[in-house]
């Protein structure tokens, strides 16, 4: 009994020293204090018999069984609910009902008249927006010139490579073996930056309807690929850590452009090849980038109406090819415990400033159960702080940073429902329930200099 008990307390203790040192590393320093702190208790607590000897066997006991008892019911495979929300896609969106689409109409030119005149249900929400100051403008209240300046020259390389969507097609079709061009083109995307990759069947529910933004917008969208290519590119914790303030929007800006480069470079490979392919990317998209993705197995759409991803959360960008390359699609498995976490989270509606995402529980939204966002709400508050916020992205608890203690955690949510159920609290014990807004550092400040 004593080998087995000194055993346990060894490994137990030796887990939370050891999670602790890698919190710091990783600069969670609210849950490497905690961390210490539970070592230091349960070291008193496992050290005990030594100052009491009569009560050693009864108390050894006591602890190890307790100890062994409380390892087995958290690890023990007892995943809970196993379904996933039912969803009978219907109907095809618009884009030019987005609120990006619309923050791009003019006041006082015929398509925003017209627009206005056929959607009046915008009217309101969209000229409160205008009146504020607007996406990396000096006048928001996070302005910081180099972040913004940094985030802007992305946003503007990305507008280019929609140039580049015209490139002809091969003279000639290339034969290729569709297991050969699938396994390719995903050691291809990975080498070149891409977190997940995943292919999938081009379905009705991916496409809008019509073109929303650009010079083809109101153009019906015809898009008769077979297959999609979906892929995601990890935006950095650290740089995410200072949301709603400029690194954020310079990293999403740079993961953007990453992602685009990647899809507009795959697209003209596919067709060197004699191929179609269409890529889609930020400002110029003919599908709804998040159900492609999850589609292709690469996450579940969460509470907040982003992808969650198994390794990064919702802290990735998302771009997708649509091509007639012929390519290999496997069946994706689903994970209904991202979902059933996120009914008992909430951290996201919590925490975002502008109340835009819903603390509830699913609806029936345009044919699916899903949670559904307050898109003007959230646009409002861009137009306000400058930036598009991230306070959400960076809160989820699986947006931590992708060491091994998180995949432990995460590989403890999955399988096991008591797991999953305290990690919610825990998760609020360890990085606070509102985590704390990270200042920015000398390097990214710039907003006091002449």
């Amino acid at each position: 009994m004593p080998t087995i008990y000194w055993t346990v307390s060894i490994m137990c203790t030796g887990f939370l020293i050891i999670a602790s040192i890698s919190s710091f590393i990783h600069r969670e320093n609210r849950a490497g204090g905690m961390f210490l702190f539970i070592f230091a208790v349960l070291s008193v607590l496992y050290l005990l018999p030594l100052l009491f000897s009569g009560i050693t066997v009864l108390y050894n006991t006591i602890m190890l069984l307790f100890t062994l008892f409380t390892i087995t019911i958290f690890l023990f495979p007892l995943k809970g609910p196993g379904r996933m929300p039912e969803a009978s896609y219907g109907v095809r969106f618009h884009e030019a009902d987005s609120v990006l689409s619309r923050r791009r109409l003019v006041p006082g030119t015929e398509d925003f008249k017209a627009y206005y005149k056929e959607n009046p249900q915008f009217r309101e929400a969209d000229d409160k927006a205008r009146k504020n100051p607007g996406l990396l403008s000096p006048a928001s209240h996070y302005y910081e010139p180099v972040t913004f300046a940094a985030a802007a020259a992305s946003f503007r390389v990305t507008e280019h490579l929609h140039e580049l969507d015209g490139v002809p097609y091969g003279e000639s079709v290339i034969q290729v073996d569709d297991h050969k061009i699938t396994n390719f083109i995903r050691d291809w995307l990975k080498r070149s930056g891409a977190s997940g990759v995943g292919f999938t069947k081009l379905k009705e529910h991916h496409l809008y309807s019509h073109k929303g933004r650009g010079e083809k917008r109101g153009d019906v969208i015809r898009n008769d690929h077979p297959y999609a290519i979906a892929f995601t590119v990890e935006m950095d914790p650290g740089m995410m850590q200072y949301a709603p303030a400029g690194p954020t929007v310079m990293e999403s800006a740079g993961c953007y452009l990453s992602s685009g480069t990647m899809a507009t470079s795959l697209a003209l490979m596919i067709r060197e090849l004699g191929y179609a392919a269409t890529p889609h990317i930020d400002g110029n998209y003919e599908v709804i980038c998040p159900l492609v993705a999850s589609d292709a197995g690469l996450g579940e759409i969460g509470r907040m109406g982003l992808l969650m991803t198994p390794r990064q959360g919702p802290r990735v960008r998302i771009a997708v090819v649509t091509t007639d390359l012929p390519l290999v699609i496997g069946k994706p498995k689903t994970d209904p415990s991202v979902i059933d976490f996120c009914k008992r989270c909430r951290k996201c509606a919590d925490v975002c400033p502008a109340s835009a995402i819903p603390s509830g529980d699913m609806k029936h939204t345009a044919g699916s159960l899903r949670w559904r966002i307050n898109s003007e709400k959230c646009y409002h508050y861009w137009t306000i702080s400058g930036t598009d916020c991230g306070r959400c992205v960076i809160s989820c608890p699986y947006s931590h940073p992708d060491h091994w203690l998180h995949r432990f955690t995460r590989w403890g949510i999955k399988n096991n429902l008591l797991f999953r159920i305290m990690a919610v609290k825990l998760d609020d014990v360890f990085y606070g329930r509102k985590p704390f807004i990270k200042g920015l550092p000398d390097r990214y400040s710039f907003r006091t200099q002449s």
